[in-house]
């Protein structure tokens, strides 16, 4: 029996030392002989990169917010109103904190996809795959949690909805666990209906555990990736490379520079509510009606149109399934060639286009169909 313990736990510290190999762990290592490999994919290294520079402005803008934000139902959305109007900079810093939101999602979707075509997810760089889903996992969590705070009518309603789905899922499941998921509803939003509770729970989250998680991902994600370098990306490797330190970095902070200026010039002018009718950010009233145009945030348009149009349980299956599939894909796709890996980045890459621009028409061509 001590052997067979022995024989395992040496695996185990032997398959770590390989995923996680901290002899690398120097400055002539990380910094003077870091390479970067030359190719045509070799702009996707610069993705993951973005995305760091669009959570620092959350970071920071979200910090400064805190200054005059009040996280209770009876003056949440009158503070962002005071933040907005009255506040010096208080527009442009909302507006920089919101478009920074998406503009990261948008880029860690395509720093994932990237990733998966170019198999960089192969051993030893597990890892660093499976650190980076959760960082994405974390992030929607980010957007469903700060989607709420403003408190007004499509904060709180689509909310609302997201949570009725979490109990929907009892439904399909046996009958000694049909009560859970309404169970974790409640203890969600910390009662029977979305009130203060649901609010100062969403607020803690969005400001304290979901940073120190991301955070501590996210340290362990960039480890794995400076401890291992840059995957190959392609098949065929041009053999050319260039300097991390002071060539990659450079152009890296230079394009950070190019992108925060258009995000500015556009959080400057074009506020991200401008795209929604007004009623939507009127400050909630329990009592009063929903207005029409409840949705959640546009991230959630690849999950929230097939809920719309397909069964519950199909969705949540399809769903789960991906999620597992993603987690997974170091494993399921160890023999699989960047080529047909590419061709499957590519279709997920279509889907999310099609149903997050075109969503609602499709919805609406089959609801009015079904008439």
């Amino acid at each position: 029996m001590s052997r067979t313990i022995s024989r395992w736990t040496s695996r185990a510290l032997d398959y770590l030392a390989t995923r996680l190999p901290l002899e690398h762990l120097s400055f002539r290592s990380l910094v003077e002989k870091k390479e970067v490999p030359v190719h045509r994919m070799s702009w996707a290294y610069y993705l993951g990169g973005l995305a760091i520079l669009f959570f620092a402005v959350q970071l920071v803008t979200g910090l400064m917010l805190l200054f005059y934000y009040e996280p209770t139902v009876s003056d949440a959305h009158a503070s962002v109103e005071h933040i907005t109007r009255h506040v010096v900079g208080g527009a442009l810093v909302r507006n920089l904190h919101t478009w920074a939101a998406s503009a990261m999602i948008l880029t860690l979707l395509a720093h994932l996809l990237t990733t998966f075509a170019m198999k960089a997810f192969a051993r030893p760089r597990e890892l660093t795959w499976v650190t980076g889903v959760v960082l994405l996992l974390v992030v929607f969590a980010f957007g469903f949690t700060g989607y709420l705070l403003p408190w007004h009518q499509i904060a709180v309603n689509a909310t609302k909805v997201g949570l009725q789905s979490i109990e929907e899922m009892g439904t399909y499941l046996p009958a000694a666990l049909a009560d859970l998921p309404g169970q974790l509803r409640v203890l969600i939003q910390g009662g029977p209906a979305v009130g203060q509770a649901t609010l100062s729970r969403f607020y803690a989250l969005h400001v304290v555990v979901l940073p120190l998680v991301f955070l501590a991902l996210l340290g362990l994600h960039l480890l794995s990736v400076q401890l291992h370098g840059m995957s190959p990306g392609v098949d065929r490797p041009t053999g050319r490379t260039e300097g991390f330190f002071p060539f990659f970095v450079l152009k890296d902070f230079s394009l950070w520079g190019v992108v925060f200026m258009l995000l500015f010039a556009v959080a400057l002018v074009l506020p991200f509510e401008s795209f929604f009718s007004y009623p939507l950010f009127a400050a909630y009233d329990p009592l009063g009606s929903t207005p029409d145009g409840i949705k959640p945030e546009w991230y959630f348009f690849f999950v929230y149109y097939p809920l719309e149009l397909l069964p519950f349980w199909l969705v949540s299956l399809l769903s789960g399934a991906a999620t597992a599939v993603l987690v997974a894909a170091p494993w399921i796709f160890r023999r699989s060639s960047r080529r047909t890996l590419s061709l499957l980045a590519l279709a997920a890459a279509l889907y999310l286009f099609v149903v997050t621009v075109f969503g609602q028409a499709i919805y609406e061509t089959f609801r009015g169909g079904g008439g």
